[in-house]
């Protein structure tokens, strides 16, 4: 079995964004009447194995989950946070749609069902726009906080979503330029990680094979000059860098949650 986690990219193109059915752009007109009730689940996430996730996010991620780097090659490369060992399984959401508690829940998440996606080029005005998802069952016109005052003007609530919008930008942008940082550095090396599972019967099993995955080379950061060390102990990289260290040793917890699944379905199975 190959699970293989959420590739990034080098901008938010809202066709290739997770969790989202039917991104549209906000429009005052189109939406004027829209509410978005709260809905007490987190389905859409049910599927997402992984999720991207930004350096200032380590330190929290790092308690529950392993952080790695996922993409194509080392050239595009960014960190993401594994949620599950199969395709198409997050080991954090039950089938209710709760996400575990005390369990860190990425902003990549967090932000849903709002996202700044980059515009088309040619459109003008700024590089990105607020997208919705119109597929996201909170939104109505009857119940729930609107979306836009009488006014037209934007709501408490929407400034809010807005605003958590444009500072998890910020930390991608400053995400980006850490990765840039690991690469100038050769500190990137590509890890392939391969779990035996038992099966719950304890008949035979299987292999999970983690593939395009990457992570720091810690004999290579060891060897970094001086004034780069001081250059990264003092913009706070040292810190992201030894949160993903630490963070691998989640992928044993990982592989005990993906246990307790496998023996919850064998029981459902069986009953």
């Amino acid at each position: 079995m190959v699970a293989t986690p959420a590739r990034r990219g080098r901008g938010n193109n809202v066709a290739e964004v997770l969790f989202y059915e039917r991104p549209v752009p906000l429009n005052r007109n189109d939406h004027k009447d829209l509410r978005l009730k709260p809905i007490p689940n987190m389905k859409f996430a049910l599927q997402a194995h992984s999720v991207p996730l930004t350096g200032v996010e380590f330190g929290l991620a790092a308690r529950d989950m392993p952080i790695v780097f996922a993409g194509n090659d080392i050239s595009d490369a960014g960190p993401v946070a594994l949620l599950g060992l199969r395709q198409n399984e997050n080991l954090f959401v039950d089938a209710n749609g709760q996400w575990a508690p005390n369990i860190y829940i990425p902003a990549f998440v967090r932000r849903y069902p709002f996202v700044l996606a980059e515009k088309p080029a040619g459109q003008e005005g700024d590089d990105f726009a607020v997208f919705l998802d119109e597929g996201y069952e909170g939104f109505n016109a009857t119940e729930g906080d609107r979306l836009f005052n009488e006014d037209g003007s934007d709501s408490e609530m929407l400034a809010r979503a807005v605003g958590f919008l444009g500072e998890f930008q910020q930390h991608v942008a400053r995400t980006r330029w850490f990765m840039d940082q690991l690469r100038q550095h050769g500190l990137l090396e590509t890890r392939n990680i391969s779990m035996r599972r038992d099966s719950p019967d304890g008949q035979g099993g299987n292999i999970i094979n983690l593939n395009g995955l990457f992570v720091v080379n810690e004999e290579k950061l060891r060897q970094l000059d001086e004034k780069t060390a001081q250059e990264f102990l003092r913009e706070g990289i040292l810190g992201w860098i030894y949160a993903h260290l630490i963070s691998m040793n989640n992928l044993d917890r990982l592989g005990m949650r993906l246990g307790e699944r496998e023996n919850n379905e064998a029981g459902a199975t069986t009953n």
